[in-house]
């Protein structure tokens, strides 16, 4: 069989779909930038100031596994786990000693802390209810043991104060915090895929049986159902799943014969090889592939996110990282060493000295739904 010219097929190239509050739909294909690439923000806070490891802990397989382990014997009493930024030692929140000697006996270390996953939970429902309001997002950060809001610059000081005041009333569990730019879909990933007009990014090749796919973020899928390698050239594949909004995935199936290898472009002349997927964890480093920024680095700083974009579409169950990305980067493959972690959806970062707000959706969610495997 022939090999597309799609040097990762993981990550292809994304269209410049801002996820800006205000349009869910793409723009027309543009040329990728030149923004600076490696390693950019790996040794920096993220845009809303909240702490982070840097430049990341470094994992194996056996972290992400007792995480998801821990998770599962905990449920909503737990707030979630995270990584300490100078042991590297995974933490898991607990509120009681019952619970923290469960967290002992399965060979973890607990952090007695005020509030339950539940008791969070609780406090995101509150804010989807009374202050569902584009140009903003929220996640759990379980190292504060809180939900943290951030209201980019297109919120209003009104909409601001009607931000805090709900969250005067969460009893402490709500942290709310401004960032500089917008929220922007950036459509883009390691190679360049293009369709109805659209430049968009591939994340990861995937395969069910014989048959080869890759997936990428779903606003793209939505946007066209043939892609191609090149603008106005031969099409390579066909959509055959997108879901958008509420999730931010796709998936498009090979239709020229090829089947290319499941790596990663590290623009450097080299690639990275995928061979798993996980759930991420809080305070790990991360990597993300696009074809505007290329690669960049930093650590993941929230979890269960929900962004609010100004067309009225929200997602959730977001990642959010401090990780630099921008217009193209939208597609592209957030991983660390061989594991895949995520689906470039956006930012609300400015990108300022090589810090972001990189927010991707889970890659194992979009597995699952579509019943294909990384290889």
């Amino acid at each position: 069989m022939k090999r597309t010219p799609l040097a990762l097929a993981v990550t292809l190239a994304a269209l410049p779909l801002s996820l800006i509050p205000g349009s869910a739909s793409a723009t027309p294909e543009s040329t990728p930038g030149s923004t600076p690439g490696s390693t950019l923000g790996s040794t920096l806070g993220s845009a809303s100031g909240e702490p982070s490891p840097e430049p990341g802990v470094r994992v194996g397989g056996d972290t992400y596994e007792r995480s998801s382990a821990l998770a599962r014997l905990l449920g909503e009493r737990s707030a979630g786990s995270y990584l300490d930024a100078r042991s590297g030692e995974l933490i898991t929140t607990v509120t009681d000693a019952a619970d923290a000697e469960r967290v002992r006996e399965a060979g973890g270390t607990a952090k007695v802390v005020e509030r339950t996953g539940a008791e969070l939970r609780a406090a995101t429902a509150a804010l989807e209810k009374h202050a569902k309001i584009p140009g903003t997002s929220w996640g759990v950060d379980p190292r504060r043991n809180q939900v943290v809001v951030e209201a980019d610059t297109t919120v209003s000081a009104a909409d601001f104060a009607r931000i805090e005041r709900v969250a005067d009333g969460l009893g402490g569990a709500v942290r709310v915090v401004r960032v500089p730019g917008e929220f922007r879909k950036e459509v883009a990933g390691g190679d360049a895929v293009h369709g109805g007009g659209l430049r968009c990014s591939a994340a990861f090749n995937v395969s069910s049986g014989s048959a080869r796919y890759f997936l990428t973020a779903g606003h793209c899928t939505d946007s066209a159902a043939q892609w191609s390698a090149s603008s106005g050239g031969p099409v390579i594949g066909e959509r055959t799943g997108s879901n958008f909004p509420g999730d931010d995935f796709g998936i498009v199936r090979y239709t020229d014969g090829s089947a290319p290898a499941g790596h990663v472009n590290l623009y450097n002349g080299g690639f990275q090889d995928i061979t798993s997927a996980a759930d991420a964890v809080v305070g790990q480093a991360v990597r993300k592939s696009g074809s505007t920024t290329k690669v960049t680095s930093g650590s993941v700083t929230q979890t269960n996110v929900t962004v609010n974009y100004g067309d009225g579409n929200s997602a959730y169950g977001m990642v959010r990282t401090n990780v630099c990305s921008s217009s193209g980067d939208s597609g592209g493959a957030h991983f660390a060493g061989t594991t895949a972690l995520g689906i470039h959806s956006g930012s609300g970062g400015t990108c300022d000295n090589g810090v972001g707000s990189a927010v991707f959706q889970p890659v194992k969610e979009a597995l699952s739904t579509y019943g294909v495997r990384v290889y």
